[in-house]
């Protein structure tokens, strides 16, 4: 029984990352010496333990063979006479399939090092596109190394763009393809996520919404980097610089999606471009079972952030209109969250990097103020049902003057 750390943990050690999880790969072991020991079995496609003090993951060492579609078509062989390289042979990247034995040596059958060195993610075999997860994952391994100048190999680049052409992502489900978003969306580097499913034309699979962005003109004015789908992904970047909140990321990939349908004729310009995208953003939100928290988040941005940028610009009632409408008086963590994202949207333009923004300011002060009326007032009045709603919405109006 020889026992080796793998994948991430070995990747990140090597690159002084820190290291956040260690999986485990046991080679030469049968499920019932494992369960002697202590461990206690958790996998049902193949045999994955618990160990008994750490709670990490073992998985005996196993190969697999493509039987279906999508990422569960797999026939998974655990044996102890399945080798270490036979089972690093199945995994994504090269840079994923090294392990580290107890004596410390490096197991490097397929260059990991090498590739580590020159900064390549490369796929380890032919049998990279039998998984469409994989070009998720290494949209987001792309995301989470940008850091460290990492490219994706072109041959690795082109089997991708194979995988997206040949249907096979239209078979991962919702929650994976959420799930590795999320993950993109917390790294530094979140918009290199974005940037290579778009360049290998899976994002327009997944999310049309988004994709439908880029190419498409904006005035000059107050977008000097033109392109929307540019901006969008500079407010991700000006976004991740402020939190790794994923209800404001999302917010904020989500802010212009009203920017994709307008017509031709409107351009550069883009009316009412927040109520247009209010629908794209349910739709997508939908598709990935997003969170309702997450969603109703993003869809408050949708509608409300062009209000938010004109705050001096408005009239009492339109401010007031806006608070009602993001439903700050029951909600008013959402609503600075709201307001972060309009920050970024602010932000997230070029030349407009550093340029500061007063409105978060304005809005968090009508907040403060508007949040100590009360209805005891008017309740002691003798006032009643609607008169007491309309005195509070008068007594608001007055301070928003």
């Amino acid at each position: 029984m020889q026992t080796c750390l793998v994948g991430g943990a070995v990747r990140d050690a090597l690159l002084s990352l820190p290291i956040t999880e260690r999986d485990w790969v046991v080679v030469g072991a049968t499920p019932e010496q494992m369960l002697a020991q202590g461990f206690k079995q958790v996998g049902k496609d193949f045999p994955v333990f618990l160990h008994p003090k750490t709670q990490e993951e073992y998985a005996l060492a196993r190969t697999e063979r493509k039987q279906g579609q999508g990422y569960h078509g797999f026939s998974c062989f655990s044996d102890p006479s399945v080798t270490l390289e036979e089972d690093l042979l199945r995994r994504d990247l090269t840079i994923n399939a090294m392990a580290q034995c107890v004596d410390g040596i490096i197991v490097d059958p397929f260059n990991g090092q090498a590739d580590l060195a020159n900064r390549v993610l490369r796929h380890v075999s032919p049998a990279f596109s039998e998984d469409p997860l994989r070009v998720l994952r290494v949209a987001r391994f792309a995301a989470k190394l940008a850091q460290f100048h990492f490219q994706i190999a072109d041959e690795t680049r082109l089997l991708m763009k194979q995988m997206v052409i040949s249907g096979e992502l239209t078979s991962l489900t919702p929650e994976r393809v959420w799930m590795e978003t999320v993950k993109a969306l917390q790294t530094q580097s979140l918009q290199v996520y974005f940037e290579v499913l778009h360049q290998i034309g899976a994002l327009q699979q997944l999310m049309p919404e988004v994709a439908r962005l880029f190419d498409v003109p904006q005035e000059a004015k107050w977008h000097p980097e033109g392109d929307a789908g540019v901006h969008t992904l500079m407010v991700l970047q000006a976004m991740r610089r402020v939190t790794d909140d994923v209800a404001c990321l999302w917010a904020a990939l989500c802010h212009d999606l009203g920017k994709g349908i307008t017509p031709v004729s409107l351009l550069p310009k883009h009316p009412n471009h927040e109520i247009a995208g209010m629908p794209l953003v349910v739709a997508l939100c939908s598709r990935y079972k997003v969170p309702a928290a997450v969603e109703a988040l993003a869809v408050l941005v949708c509608r409300w952030h062009g209000d938010i940028h004109k705050a001096n610009e408005l009239s009492a009632e339109q401010r007031l209109a806006v608070l009602d409408g993001c439903d700050v008086w029951r909600k008013p963590e959402r609503f600075k969250q709201l307001l972060l994202v309009c920050l970024a949207d602010s932000q997230g333009r070029l030349g407009f990097e550093s340029e500061p923004y007063p409105q978060l300011d304005v809005w968090q002060s009508w907040l403060a103020s508007l949040s100590q009326v009360s209805a005891h007032g008017f309740i002691e009045q003798g006032l009643k049902g609607a008169d007491i709603k309309r005195a509070i919405a008068q007594q608001r109006l007055s301070l928003l003057v």
